[in-house]
């Protein structure tokens, strides 16, 4: 199985341990795993701000790159849904279909759904509490949404529980957002930092050492609000405490 890494902006410049985490497990699971290095951005900044047309040659670029792979996997949940759900619409005026978008997933699903990893080595003695980002639930179902009363699941918990001395916690309104949303946090500041801090709060409650998920965009929102108020909390993608003892 040839799978394509693609590693987001902000995991490339702030978080390349996500990246490098997700090479690791890729790897250990015995696949041929390439990272094209002229990979740019997928466009979803661009397209969240309204400016489509720039981002559909960011769109076509991304596709010309990973079409030749059986997957393309990601360190983000938000970049592969966008990918997956949207890249399509983007490049629909176009001659030939867009190959990449429906072999888009994220790291999570990846190992969940596709691999269906049922061991991994290693132990990760601490407490974690589980942040299920927006796009991880209701685009990719990760876990369950509340608001759709469906039986309760997590994919990141069932993962998580496959490393030895773990202890998992769930903050109370599990899937309620942390009031990143990309351009909602630059364009509503108050609200979002309201939302950040209420979500920390709910995540510090459980006890938990760490919070944890598949979207390096919220654990950075939550973070530096964490860090300005000083708040005892650490923070780290789910790849990297999945990767815990993998050489």
């Amino acid at each position: 199985m040839k799978i394509g890494l693609f590693i987001p902006c902000y995991v490339d410049a702030l978080y390349p341990e996500a990246g490098i985490a997700t090479y690791k497990l890729l790897t250990h699971l015995g696949l041929d795993v390439s990272y094209p290095e002229k990979q740019t951005c997928c466009g979803q900044p661009m397209a969240n701000a309204g400016f489509e047309d720039m981002a559909a040659p960011l769109a076509r670029k991304y596709d010309d790159m990973f079409q030749e792979f059986d997957y393309v996997v990601a360190p983000s949940a938000s970049c592969a849904a966008f990918v997956r759900y949207f890249h399509p619409n983007l490049l629909k005026d176009e001659d030939h279909p867009c190959m990449a978008s429906g072999k888009t997933v994220d790291i999570v699903e990846f190992l969940h759904d596709i691999m269906k990893v049922k061991s991994l080595p290693g132990s990760f003695p601490h407490v974690v509490s589980v942040h299920n980002s927006c796009h991880g639930v209701r685009e990719l179902g990760l876990s369950s949404p509340s608001e759709r009363h469906v039986a309760p699941f997590n994919k990141i918990i069932d993962l998580l529980q496959l490393k030895a001395d773990i202890t998992i916690k769930e903050p109370e309104r599990p899937d309620e957002c942390c009031g990143f949303g990309g351009m909602f946090a630059v364009e509503e500041p108050d609200v979002s930092i309201r939302m950040g801090n209420d979500k920390i709060a709910r995540h510090i409650a459980t006890g938990a050492e760490y919070i944890t998920g598949a979207d390096s965009s919220c654990l950075m929102h939550m973070q530096g609000l964490a860090k300005r108020e000083k708040k005892d909390i650490k923070f780290i993608h789910v790849a990297q405490i999945l990767a815990e003892g993998i050489g």
